[in-house]
Parts: structure tokens; C-alpha cells; sequence
């Protein structure tokens, strides 16, 4: 593969990428969801991001640093934290138990 392929494939992407974007303001006006799908739609981003968190904390399949950081964020949350403060709270804790030594 030449580079001229590289350059065409990466433009070709950026332009699909863009049209993909576009798609969803277009359609926002003219498809109308039934009020449970639409409910659902707003319920995924949290959703995926929930999945993400679960799949980076527990990779590795033991209790260490990221997990306890997780924990303690949760406790935040459940403390009604604000948000800035839950994050603040997870990573300062998960980098102390690095600090003192836990993986």
C-alpha cells in the first residue's frame, strides 16, 4: 500500500466520519420516536459509558488500585457528591493506594 493510498483512505474516512455527523441533526426534525424509544435513546450514554468504566476497572481480574478509586468514587456518588468531587475523589484515591504500593 503506497502512501497515496494512506492519504486517499484517511480522507475517505474523515468524509464519512462528517457524514455520519451530519446524519443526526438532518433526522432529528423528521423521525419521531415513540416516547419508550426515546426514553431508552437518552438511557444509552449512560449505559455505554457504565460498560466502559466496568471493563477498564475489572481487565485485570484482582482487586487493585483502579478498583478501590471505583469504589470510592461510588461512595462519593451515593453521598450526592458533585460530579467534579466524585472524580476528584476516584483518581486521587486510586493514585494514593499506587503510591503506597498496590498495583
Amino acid at each position: 500500500m503506497s502512501g497515496r493510498d494512506v492519504i486517499l483512505g484517511i480522507l475517505l474516512l474523515g468524509a464519512a466520519t462528517q457524514a455520519f455527523k451530519l446524519v443526526g441533526p438532518l433526522a432529528a426534525g423528521r423521525i419521531h420516536l415513540s416516547p419508550r424509544a426515546a426514553r431508552a435513546f437518552e438511557l444509552l450514554p449512560t449505559a455505554l459509558i457504565a460498560g466502559l468504566v466496568a471493563t477498564q476497572t475489572f481487565d485485570g481480574g484482582s482487586i487493585d488500585a483502579k478498583v478501590l478509586g471505583v469504589l470510592a468514587a461510588a461512595i462519593a456518588v451515593a453521598l450526592r457528591a458533585p460530579f467534579g468531587l466524585v472524580v476528584l475523589v476516584g483518581s486521587v484515591s486510586a493514585a494514593l493506594l499506587r503510591a503506597i504500593g498496590l498495583p
